[in-house]
Parts: structure tokens; sequence; C-alpha cells
């Protein structure tokens, strides 16, 4: 019984350790492959603005943004502020 006992606790340390092991290796890797898109990949400066470049937001969304706050809250929502990042 003693010896059953024994290889369960060996193999069950033994996986907990390669576990342990691989998903070291998976964070480590992961920072590595981040550093290094950041470096030889980086994203552009500022962000990058897509059709209307006014800042403001075209009448039919403006639209829809009004009648799903209605929906949602029953007419008692009101909006303030909207604004495009």
């Amino acid at each position: 019984m003693e010896d059953i006992l024994s290889n369960a606790l060996s193999i069950l340390v033994i996986g907990m350790i390669t576990v342990i092991l691989i998903l070291g290796l998976v964070v480590v890797v992961g920072n590595v492959l981040i550093r290094l898109t950041n470096k030889f990949w980086p994203l552009p400066d500022g962000p990058v603005k897509k059709g209307n470049s006014s800042g403001a937001i075209p009448a039919g969304t403006m639209a829809a943004i009004v009648a799903a706050v209605d929906t949602v809250t029953g007419g008692r929502g009101k909006i303030t502020k909207v604004e495009k990042k």
C-alpha cells in the first residue's frame, strides 16, 4: 500500500512541476514576443483617424444613439455629451 501512495505522490509532484515549468515558459515566450513586436513593429504615433476629420458625429449615428438610450431607459435617459475618440 505504501508503494502505491509513494508512486502516486511522485507522479503528482512531477506533474505539478511540469505544469509550472510549461506555464512559466509560456509567460517568458509571450513577454519576449511582445517586446520584439513592440521593438520592430511599433504602432504609429497618435491615433489614426478615419473618415470624418471634423470630429462631429454623423446625424444618423447620433439618431441611433438617442434611439438606443431611449429604448433602454424607457424614455427616462438623457444624453448630455457624446465624444468621438
